[in-house]
């Protein structure tokens, strides 16, 4: 609790203790007044002078001027308890209201406490000295002890350990690391020390740029919390001016017909009507439940940038997603040699010293498959065929190596391959040398993610891929996808989410999930862009709208049921809150609800609305 917290606390006992000592009193005329007016500025004088200000600054229609007319009204009709009573209990409410919006964002804030408080700079003769991470500049070396976070994105260059990137990814399996490994800013290094040289500052590493995301998340509001502001300025003032009618109105009419005037009752039910009305339970809770909405989310590694993109998400009923990265690994490897009057090893030795120079996967995991770095003084001449393959000399042999275009440009017949995956043809000095079966390898729960999705609600799951069509075709039918597009370019990627989003509902809404690099212009275009996998990835980040930040496909799912449970959260509280009050006002205008069912509109409503709220942190079984 605060220290602002406690002192209202103690306001509140005070007053307390001194309404139920007055009860027991034998008290009349002007001195029960006057002390009862002590609990009363007590416990409400900063309501009272919020009031004024807001008449000074012709903005009188908020919480604080409809409590303050009440309360001043009823001690005017000498219902000085209720008086009180309405005050004493109104802040009660918004005591609660602070600490459990207080509590929320201290529970965020450890969920996310992924800020480094320093940094140990290495410099030139080996001392070690404690900066602000603001302060260390590209290129330094930092040392990061066990048990230590890192502060500043970079690279290993001395020791080995194991990370925690629970904070950044609700995982709890540590990552290893060691020299060469690319380390990011958040993770707890759990084992060994180790020297880091950084690549980025710390104000652009990736620690800054999640803690910025979730921070602002709130500045982004959704259509439910702009409902609700738009709502609270117009029927503030409609409950006011329906108060002051139904404080005249009554008694004139009944006047004017030769009745009694009754002032004092239909003041008093007017009275009763604008501590009803009061709409502290939807200002308060709605914001409240998006918050804790993000902030739950990002616990599990989930980074939402504001509610306006949690309440699109659960409307979501298509998703179409990128294959590489996405649903598989994005790692290929090679899993056979076809065709070949060589060795096998003999061959890919060949096709990866050709490859040598390209830093394309599908080059990657032919160096791989050799097993080591390919000596490049074997290598001479080498030219790329754009979207064709790699031709080069290698030990004096004309090596050409890519797909069947190239193969046909060389005037070489290749052979076809049976199985699925991406063939990469050879040719040795013009020969046909035979092909190597690369396939990309389909990640672990990707199928349960797939099946997450529909129990989710979601209607209608599509790949597209730029790989070719069987290839496609495989990776759908193992994953039980309901459309694949193969062989598209990043533009016909664009052209077929296009497709997809004139072809859904109205109202249903159509999320795209890639990796947030290549496949930027999509996430644009999409109604919400998910970036999968973007631990580190500052393109990632940028672009989507959501960010997955570990690899798992599940998380798909989640993410879709956390904004789900969030809106059902929002949509009952704006159900419970309007209701139960529009009940009370029309049992308050025709007098048969008093003061006290007015405290419990008010109050109770407004605690039970914010209760409610607060379970929306509560994501980890969503």
């Amino acid at each position: 609790m605060s220290k602002k917290q406690k002192k209202m606390l103690w306001r509140i006992l005070a007053a307390a203790a001194i309404v139920l000592v007055l009860l027991f009193l034998p008290l009349k005329g002007w001195l029960r007044f006057a002390l009862f007016m002590v609990p009363y500025l007590i416990v409400g004088y900063d309501i009272l002078i919020k009031a004024v200000k807001g008449i000074r600054n012709a903005q009188p229609f908020d919480e604080n001027f409809l409590m303050a007319v009440a309360t001043v009204g009823a001690i005017a009709l000498g219902e000085y308890t209720e008086g009180v009573a309405v005050m004493l209990f109104y802040q009660i409410g918004e005591l609660f209201q602070s600490y459990a919006v207080g509590k929320s964002r201290r529970s965020i804030s450890a969920l996310m406490d992924i800020r480094p408080d320093c940094a140990n700079l290495l410099g030139e003769d080996g001392e070690i000295s404690e900066v602000d991470p603001d302060e260390v500049a590209v290129g330094s070396v930092i040392l990061v002890r066990p048990g230590e976070k890192i502060p500043i994105d970079g690279v290993i260059v001395k020791g080995e350990t194991s990370l925690d990137t629970a904070a950044l990814t609700g995982e709890s399996i540590p990552r290893e690391a060691k020299e060469g490994s690319e380390v990011i800013s958040g993770c707890i290094n759990l084992s060994g020390a180790v020297q880091i040289r950084t690549t980025k500052e710390f104000g652009e590493s990736t620690v800054s740029k999640i803690l910025d995301l979730v921070e602002n998340a709130t500045s982004r509001k959704s259509k439910s919390e702009n409902f609700i502001s738009k709502f609270a300025r117009i029927y503030t003032p409609v409950v006011c001016f329906s108060a002051l009618a139904l404080a005249l109105l009554p008694p004139l009419t009944s006047v004017l017909l030769g009745h009694q005037a009754q002032f004092s009752t239909w003041l008093y039910r007017a009275l009763t009507f604008l501590v009803i009305s009061c709409p502290c339970a939807l200002v308060i809770s709605i914001p409240l439940s998006f918050f804790a909405g993000i902030g739950g989310a990002s616990a599990q590694g989930i980074l939402v940038k504001g509610s306006n993109y949690l309440e699109t998400l659960s409307e979501v009923r298509t998703v179409v997603m990128d294959k590489t990265g996405t649903l598989t690994k994005g790692s290929f490897e090679v899993s056979g040699v076809h065709h070949s009057p060589l060795e096998d090893r003999k061959l890919i030795e060949y096709a990866a010293h050709a490859e040598a120079y390209s830093t394309h996967p599908i080059s990657r995991s032919l160096v791989a498959a050799y097993g080591k770095e390919p000596d490049t003084g074997r290598v001479s001449d080498v030219r790329e065929i754009s979207g064709k393959g790699v031709i080069a000399r290698v030990d004096g042999k004309e090596i050409a190596v890519g797909n069947e275009k190239l193969m046909r440009e060389i005037g070489c017949e290749s052979v076809a391959c049976r199985s699925v995956g991406t063939i990469v043809h050879v040719a040795i000095d013009g020969a046909y040398a035979g092909h190597i079966l690369i396939c990309d390898i389909v990640k672990d729960g990707a199928k349960e993610a797939i099946d997450a999705m529909r129990r989710a609600g979601v209607k209608k799951t599509v790949m597209l891929t730029g790989d070719i069509r069987a290839v496609g075709e495989d990776v759908a039918k193992r994953l039980g996808l309901d459309e694949v597009k193969s062989e598209l370019l990043p533009g016909d990627k664009v052209s077929a989410l296009e497709t997809l989003l004139a072809q859904a509902e109205p109202g249903e809404k159509l999320a795209f999930v890639g990796d947030g690099i290549n496949d930027a212009p999509v996430l644009s275009r999409a109604d919400i862009g998910i970036a999968m996998g973007a631990l580190g990835s500052d393109a990632a980040i940028e672009a989507a709208d959501v960010v997955l930040m570990d690899d798992d496909p599940g998380k798909i799912a989640k993410a879709i049921g956390i904004s789900r449970k969030c809106l059902r959260i929002v949509r009952e509280n704006i159900c419970f809150a309007i209701g139960v009050k529009l009940i009370c006002l029309v049992l308050g205008a025709l007098g048969l609800a008093g003061m006290w069912s007015a405290i419990f509109a008010d109050v109770g409503v407004m605690v039970l609305a914010v209760l409610n709220a607060v379970r929306a942190l509560n994501v980890k079984n969503v």
